[in-house]
């Protein structure tokens, strides 16, 4: 490879390009995401793509195990399902080859992804960047299979449902440190960047220029689903930049950096999420160590527990005799598995009884100009009570205020929340954007 060649790709920062299974959805959205890196390479980026599996068809090939087994070995469902982004990383990069590019695929265990053996949520302990690396330098596009990673056995292992966000984050992080210079990773997804609210429940959202790791973290984990909290999470830890892009436009996205908007944004978004089932332990003893029993039993069952409450204890003759009710969240696709175990657990703890109720939505305010501003959670709490909107529960952290819901209000509680913070178009024009 000549001198000159060199030179013009490394004149600017190397990029990581990762498209999702709707950006790899067909032949022709393919070779759109292999013009568009190979447009990036020649504009003197070097680049490293990674794909997840062709729209639907994870989904496909897990059904197929189903088909053949009820319960498939998860090993072998690791092996299954790792074949969608090797079938995506080849045909990138026989279209980047189509376009005139070079580009070279290369798979998890090729790219030495080293994981644990928790097979279909397995987690990433190192990546040996060397390979891709060496194939930029040479002038390649190195295409890597998302998703997936080998462990110390060599068994095929994938990272869980929306892994490839992760691999991409990861391998940026991993080139970063090899190179000891910035790596920026683009996300390419059909959304143009992460916004306000929810558009489609809120007509007057807007997108979101630049927004902190740990708001993009809280969103995520509220019910946001542009990006997969893992990635967030590791994107923070080795300050990888994310650029959140359409795979369908040209058009800047939403920058994920360790700076958030300006300074005098106090709420950066509104999140809700309907995915949460509420569990009420009913006239619970109260006396100290039975709430420690309580979420230590449901912990070493591997019950996962979101917003807690306990109400003040009602009257009783004595302090043995009172009695007070505990509250908490779990995820509807968990409660079919748990119920019995927090039925035990509530037996345990001499509760009176157990109600659930899956009617119910968490709608939540985030910013890191709360920790800065008083009265945040006080001014959405009269928001919400303005529209007849009752609260079921409250939970809080620096840069967050969550409330539980009925879930007919949704909408009412979005859109009433985005507009009290004035968060819409007009609102943050008037802060210069955001």
């Amino acid at each position: 490879m000549s001198a000159r060649k060199r030179v013009s790709l490394t004149v600017q920062p190397l990029i990581v390009q990762k498209f999702g299974g709707t950006s790899m959805g067909s032949i022709e959205r393919i070779k759109s995401a292999a013009a568009r890196a190979l447009a990036t390479q020649r504009d003197g980026h070097r680049v490293v793509v990674i794909v997840s599996a062709m729209s639907g068809e994870t989904n496909r090939l897990l059904q197929l195990a189903k088909d053949v087994a009820p319960i498939p070995s998860t090993r072998e469902m690791d092996a299954l399902a790792a074949t969608g982004e090797q079938v995506s990383s080849a045909l990138m990069a026989i279209a980047i080859q189509s376009l005139g590019g070079r580009a070279r695929s290369f798979t998890g265990q090729q790219m030495k992804i080293l994981t644990d053996s928790a097979f279909t949520k397995a987690r990433i302990k190192t990546i040996d960047a060397g390979r891709v690396l060496s194939s930029v330098e040479d002038g390649e596009i190195a295409v890597v299979a998302g998703f997936q990673g080998v462990d110390d056995e060599g068994n095929i292992t994938t990272l869980g449902r929306g892994g490839s966000d992760t691999s991409a984050v990861a391998i940026a992080a991993a080139i970063q440190s090899g190179l000891n210079e910035k790596v920026v990773c683009e996300i390419y997804t059909d959304v143009d960047g992460v916004y306000t609210t929810d558009p489609n429940v809120c007509p007057t959202a807007k997108k979101i220029e630049r927004i902190s790791y740990e708001e993009m973290l809280e969103l995520a984990s509220l019910g946001a689903k542009v990006l997969q909290i893992r990635s967030v999470e590791m994107a923070m830890k080795y300050g990888v930049p994310v650029h959140v892009r359409s795979s369908f436009s040209s058009a800047p996205g939403t920058m994920v950096t360790g700076e958030g908007a300006l300074e005098g944004v106090v709420v950066t978004g509104v999140a809700y999420d309907k995915g949460e089932a509420r569990v009420m332990l009913v006239g619970v003893l109260d006396k100290p160590g039975v709430v420690a029993q309580i979420f230590g039993d449901l912990a070493r069952e591997n019950v996962s527990v979101d917003m807690i409450i306990q109400n003040l204890p009602s009257a009783g003759a004595g302090d043995a005799a009172s009695r007070t009710d505990v509250t908490f969240t779990v995820a509807k696709t968990d409660l079919a598995r748990v119920r019995g175990v927090i039925d035990t657990v509530g037996s345990n703890v001499s509760a009176l009884g157990v109600r659930y109720d899956e009617d119910i939505v968490k709608v939540s305010i985030v910013g890191l100009g709360m920790r800065s501003h008083a009265g945040v959670a006080a001014k959405m709490f009269r928001i919400l009570a303005d529209e007849g909107i009752n609260i079921q529960a409250i939970s809080t952290s620096e840069i967050k205020v969550s409330c539980l819901v009925a879930t007919k209000y949704t909408e009412l509680a979005v859109r009433s929340l985005h507009d009290g913070f004035a968060l819409g178009a007009e609102a943050r024009e008037e802060h210069g954007g955001a």
